[in-house]
């Protein structure tokens, strides 16, 4: 397949140069990788990806296609966000041929038709390594207009991605508001298959009168310290007696709200295979995982506890406090792609909310 030759460029003068099989644009935002054997539909959609650019560790990208736009509960069934969310994609080989009986698409025709630039051809070994000597940086893929970088964790990314409306899954006697910081269409897919209603609210929504029975924080993108408004909701919750969960960036928004803090990781992490801890016993569990931020574990203030931890590097994977039902989770039970090995935290979560409604 003839493509043009198209350049990315790392914020420390590294060139790499490949084939471009997406849209025909630059485009500029934070380099991540992720080592995922497969979910590309799931992690191109995934709204924590919101102003990257992602590298698929993966040698072989595009064989089984993408999936139908079904739709299931007012949700697309095969995707985590209603379009891509990614800044470009870098992979080492694409498969033009696909095979998959649910493939409606190419890999290709979606990027183009979503007007996301792509490259293939790039050493992504080589690539990796780069990032994991140097940490996170920068970076911009330049199809034949040079552009500035950009650092899209100076914006609030949430707002971004966010919805807009007040919207109603489901007709459970159970009542669980999730904040949309980014959240996950699969999050909503747990929640529902546990018999729940579950009620979507904007980022910034003031959830200080609204009723319900349970707080759900979803995960999201970017520096949690953006997300002011949400914080401030959050440390009105706190004084409630209600059940709060926090998933991915809920967990650090729950950290910022219980008076912790939360600070960039070199990496981030970002892979199906993140190992963590279950805090005092030798558990461990095998996750999903999408984020750049953590909760300090030094800044837990005394009516916190540290629930789960990295087995690599020790950052914070959970938080719990000590006496009230609430709980967070830096990594995702619901997975998609990826294991699905914490997905009884949800069901946890509903026996804590039936317990203290009743």
């Amino acid at each position: 397949m003839a493509s043009k030759k198209i350049q990315l460029t790392l914020e420390d003068s590294t060139v790499f140069t490949g084939q471009s099989f997406g849209a025909k644009k630059s485009v500029a935002g934070e380099m991540v990788f992720n080592t995922g054997m497969v979910g590309y539909p799931e992690s191109l959609t995934d709204p924590s990806y919101q102003g990257q650019i992602l590298i698929l560790t993966y040698p072989l990208i595009g064989n089984y296609g993408v999936p139908s736009n079904a739709i299931e509960h007012g949700l697309a069934k095969n995707f985590e966000s209603n379009r891509i969310q990614i800044a470009g994609l870098i992979i080492a080989g694409y498969s033009s041929e696909y095979h998959h009986w649910n493939a409606t698409k190419s890999l290709a025709d979606w990027l183009k038709k979503s007007n996301i630039p792509a490259i293939q051809g790039i050493d992504t070994r080589a690539l990796t390594k780069r990032l994991r000597e140097k940490g996170t940086m920068l970076g911009k893929i330049i199809y034949q207009d040079d552009i500035e970088l950009m650092d899209p964790n100076k914006y609030n990314l949430v707002e971004k991605v966010s919805t807009k409306k007040k919207t109603i899954y489901g007709k459970g006697s159970i009542k669980i508001l999730l904040v949309d910081t980014g959240a996950k269409f699969n999050i909503i897919r747990c929640l529902l298959k546990r018999n729940v209603k579950v009620v979507r609210v904007p980022w910034d929504y003031d959830f200080s009168r609204e009723k319900y029975d349970g707080l759900l924080i979803g995960n999201g993108p970017g520096d949690p310290k953006m997300c002011k408004k949400t914080i401030a909701n959050l440390k009105g919750a706190l004084i409630k007696n209600k059940p709060i969960f926090g998933i991915c960036l809920g967990n650090q928004l729950l950290g910022l709200a219980g008076g912790g803090d939360t600070y960039k990781l070199k990496y981030g992490h970002r892979s199906q295979n993140q190992p963590c801890l279950l805090v005092g016993t030798k558990r461990c569990f095998i996750t999903s995982q999408n984020h750049g931020f953590a909760v300090n574990n030094k800044s837990l203030q005394k009516d916190w506890d540290l629930w789960f931890i990295n087995a690599n590097d020790n950052s914070c994977e959970g938080i719990k406090h000590k006496t009230k039902p609430f709980f967070s989770v830096q990594f995702h039970p619901e997975a998609s792609a990826g294991p699905v090995d914490t997905e009884f935290l949800f069901n946890d979560f509903i026996e804590l909310v039936k317990k203290y409604k009743k």
